[in-house]
């Protein structure tokens, strides 16, 4: 191969030092035979001893003499080289490149050549040396030393250093740096530079499957070995995870041709690579056996540790595949294993992974969105069970994206908590809701007025000052407290302490009304709900749900449907006991009649649902507002409609 490292310098000073002698060492002032006439014997004392091999090479490319120090290195007597085609001796025709420099140096077209060679002596051992090939200085010259017949003189001066010792050296230090000390496996470095190579069109094109896969592994809870019995015995731990998964690869590689590379990544991440990987069902298998060898318990001097590892699996074709591309989704399903669970392998799913890069967009523009005021409200009544009239109304946001369409808050909310954009969305939220709420007060003053209930996440209690912003936006709009209801989670609010709970009989004091959302789903700690500045309870709209039985006999028969006769108990007990505590009570997904029938005898007091009516924009609000038939939802229905 071609190669520039630096070495010793070769001798090419010699040359024109010298005179004409038997071992061609100098420029001629004749033409003469191959073998030459003798010159000085100190200067060829000089050249047979020097401690750097040497040869002189004549133009056909065939070495006139060598020096004691290139017949020791290559282990032969260096009389017996004179004659012999230098390229052959030092490999100069192995490749290409090579040899059209060596010819270029020859003919007198370049100046240099120097590379690095693997020879191998006579007596069959091999060593790296370092070959430079140069003109003797003066060759070939028609100046003052000597005519046109100088063409004829040796006119190379080759050199061999041995760097066998070097290339160790380095051979060592590129060991040490490509590999993790900890564990002894290869790191991130070589692990890319593995795939990088595994990816290029050169390495598939010619054989193979043309597909890669890889296994991303993390161990579970491992900060907390490290926390609890030190960062030692946590090392010791990472070599005997590393142990077991490469004792996985080299099971691997009896069944497969070729062995998994077993890479550690950083902290307690690894990675199996599996090039010309045959299909998902390889590395499924290869992910499953991991978890398996991880599950006996690791026996750490005086200790017994026990550990589980989430797993990423990616397998697709090489072509258009990036190393970029494949950790990322390998990463991706990592995340995934965790979010399922952990202690199991997921394998990497193009659609679930489109629904993560929509989230990613979506997050990114959320603060953005709230400043173009991309957002809008939609709201849904509350109606009374007894009477039918409008009670009030959830004010329920929509985002108007401009490449999405028309977002429902399940798609970014989660989001917004999560960035804490929701504390400025909030304050939009509740402020426009409170506007609105005025307004229809405003337009209908002779009709009872309507409160406006806003969902209120747990990050704006404690990311924001929820009482400030509350009592700014009611003095803003002139809404009356009480006509305003601000809704919480169950989750959120049963085991609120410190300033949740603070922040809830402050607004309760001020005469806010606060509601219990999806009450049913969460914690339903009953001996707390006495102690909590609540006015309001929601019922879960899975307990409504199971009220279908009734209207679909057949149904309840076999228990098809997802009905469930004992919801009907479920409700009736909750709502007496909400009642009992002063409490009223919201059922929501109200969808039919018959739902609507059997709540109002239970004694639930306002419903919610397509039954009355879908969400809506406020214009549609005013419509129902004054329209109330005895009947109940009947009058609701047709002041709005189905959308």
């Amino acid at each position: 191969m071609n190669g520039t490292s630096e070495g010793p310098a070769p001798a090419a000073d010699l040359g024109p030092a010298v005179t004409e002698s038997d071992d061609g060492l100098a420029p001629r002032t004749g033409r003469t035979g191959r073998t030459g006439r003798t010159g000085p014997p100190a200067y060829r004392s000089v050249f047979t001893h020097a401690p750097l091999a040497m040869a002189v090479v004549d133009a056909e490319g065939l070495v006139v003499s060598a020096n004691d120090t290139l017949g020791t290195l290559l282990g032969t007597d260096p009389a017996a080289l004179a004659g012999s085609v230098a390229a052959d001796l030092v490999d100069l025709a192995s490749d290409a490149g090579t040899w059209h420099a060596y010819r270029e140096v020859l003919r007198g077209h370049r100046s240099r050549l120097r590379c690095t060679r693997r020879l191998k002596r006579a007596d069959g051992h091999s060593l790296w040396a370092q070959v430079t090939v140069e003109p003797l200085a003066g060759t070939g010259d028609s100046g003052d030393s000597g005519d046109s017949g100088d063409g004829d003189a040796p006119g190379l001066l080759l050199s061999v250093a041995d760097v066998s010792a070097r290339r160790e050296l380095q051979a060592r230090l590129r060991h040490l740096q490509m590999h993790d000390p900890v564990t002894r496996l290869p790191n991130r470095a070589l692990f890319f530079e593995r795939l990088t190579a595994a990816l290029e069109a050169e390495s598939y094109e010619h054989g193979g499957t043309g597909r890669i896969g890889v296994c991303y592994l993390d161990l579970d809870g491992f900060k907390a070995v490290n926390d609890t019995h030190g960062h030692r015995v946590g090392d010791r731990l990472l070599a005997a995870v590393a142990e077991r998964l490469t004792r996985c690869a080299e099971e691997a590689a009896h069944a497969r041709s070729g062995a998994p590379l077993v890479a550690r990544l950083g902290g307690d991440e690894f990675a199996l690579l599996v090039e010309d990987s045959t299909g998902t069902d390889q590395l499924a298998e290869l992910a499953a056996a991991v978890l398996a060898a991880l599950q006996p318990p690791f026996e750490l001097a005086d200790r017994r540790l026990s550990v589980t590892a989430s797993v990423g699996v990616v397998e697709r074709h090489t072509a258009g595949t990036t190393p970029t591309a494949l950790m990322q989704a390998a990463d991706t399903t990592l995340y995934w294993a965790k979010a399922d669970g952990r202690a199991r392998w997921t394998l990497f799913d193009p659609e679930r992974n489109a629904n993560r890069m929509t989230r990613q967009a979506l997050a990114a523009t959320l603060r953005p969105a709230i400043e173009r005021g991309e957002f809008a409200l939609e709201y849904q009544p509350l109606v009374g069970m007894e009477d039918g009239r409008v009670r009030g109304v959830e004010a329920l946001i929509r985002w108007n994206h401009p490449q999405f369409g028309v977002l429902a808050p399940n798609r970014f909310i989660a989001l917004a908590e999560e960035d804490g954009s929701i504390v400025p969305l909030g304050r939009w939220i509740l402020r426009t809701a409170c506007h609105q709420a005025r307004r229809w007060q405003l337009a209908h003053p002779d009709e009872p007025p309507i409160f406006v209930s806003v969902n209120v996440a747990v990050r704006q209690v404690w990311d924001s000052d929820l009482v400030a912003d509350v009592a700014h936006t009611l003095e803003e709009t002139g809404l009356a407290p009480e006509l305003l209801q601000l809704e919480l989670t169950e989750s959120a609010v049963m085991g609120s302490a410190g300033r949740p709970l603070q922040v809830l009989k402050a607004l309760s004091d001020m005469g806010v009304h606060i509601a219990i959302d999806d009450f049913g789903t969460g914690y339903s700690n009953l001996a707390y709900l006495s102690r909590l500045p609540v006015s309001v309870l929601k019922l879960d709209g899975a307990f409504v749900r199971g009220f279908q039985y009734d209207a679909v006999p057949d149904a309840a028969a076999s228990g098809a449907g997802g009905a469930n006769p004992a919801d009907e108990v479920i409700v009736e007990a909750m709502v007496q006991l909400a009642h009992r505590l002063g409490l009223t009570v919201t059922a929501e997904c109200v969808e039919t009649s018959a739902q609507a029938t059997r709540l109002r005898r239970i004694g639930c007091d306002t419903g919610q649902g397509w039954l009355y009516s879908r969400p809506v924009a406020p214009d549609r609000i005013s419509a129902l507002l004054g329209h109330a038939e005895p009947g109940g939802p009947a009058g609701v229905q047709a002041g709005v409609g189905n959308p």
